[in-house]
């Protein structure tokens, strides 16, 4: 049996892969890596958004590598890896981050859109592990984190499509692990509660009354920390799936909502 210390939480040397991570959840894990100890890679879409992430890191003073990537395509996939390879090192580290919602009621929603959301948000995150498992199978190590959410576990109306995905992501993630643990390959998910950025913004704005908005009104009421999370709030379970400190962890969903899921609310 391995003795602990606190070192087991450091990510020295290692390199790590978050996908989407110019903005958000991913950069708030991208920082956290980083102080930590850990080399950063991540990917955009498009030349413009990377150079809002090179700058977005460059304030940081944060020395991460971007490339544009789309994270659906498999072969972009596969080449991105083979080149983050050869430039910077096998991947330690994956964050499968990258995902989009679109909330629009399930009788107006396309399939077209809803395809489009399974894509991104499930399709891709098997497309990326696939590429990265070969390289930790040969070392002997890895870790995979799923970014899920509380729609992996709970519906809500206008996204059905979101729902359908993290709820795949999660078996994804249980699955993975199923498949590799022999491997000394720990893949985990984070599911995120509701977190306060700055798409979420015009929803905790007050309104002309004084009053919370009404949506921020209901999440703070069915939350038992009685507030929205923040991005940082994630770098810490972050770091823990991502380190040696996580070694026996598999195949596990860390909710990170302060404590919605537990939580059946208020009596009226």
């Amino acid at each position: 049996m391995n003795e602990f210390s606190m070192s087991s939480f450091r990510l020295d040397g290692k390199i790590a892969l978050i996908t989407g991570a110019t903005h958000g959840i991913g950069f708030a894990i991208a920082k956290a890596f980083h102080e930590a100890g850990c080399t950063i890679v991540y990917n955009t879409l498009s030349e413009e958004t990377l150079q809002q992430g090179k700058e977005n890191y460059h304030k940081e003073e944060i020395p991460a590598h971007g490339y544009v990537c789309d994270v659906t395509d498999e072969n972009s996939v596969n080449e991105l890896i083979e080149k983050v390879e050869k430039e910077i090192g096998a991947i330690d580290i994956l964050v499968n981050n990258a995902g989009i919602i679109k909330r629009i009621p399930m009788l107006e929603m396309s399939v077209e859109d809803f395809r489009q959301v399974v894509d991104v948000d499930l399709n891709a995150p098997f497309i990326v592990s696939k590429a990265v498992l070969p390289s930790m199978i040969k070392k002997g190590s890895g870790k995979i984190i799923n970014i899920c959410s509380m729609m992996s576990e709970l519906g809500r109306e206008t996204v059905s499509a979101y729902a359908a995905a993290k709820g795949g992501l999660k078996m994804l993630t249980k699955n993975i692990c199923s498949e590799y643990g022999e491997a000394n390959i720990q893949c985990n998910g984070i599911g995120p509660g509701y977190i306060a950025t700055p798409q979420t913004a015009p929803l905790r704005e007050k309104q002309e009354d004084g009053t919370r908005h009404p949506f921020d009104q209901f999440i703070i009421s069915k939350t038992p920390a009685a507030r929205w999370g923040v991005p940082e709030d994630l770098m810490g379970p972050a770091v823990f799936l991502a380190s040696d400190a996580s070694n026996f962890v598999n195949g596990h969903i860390l909710y990170v909502d302060g404590g919605i899921l537990a939580y059946i609310g208020k009596q009226p």
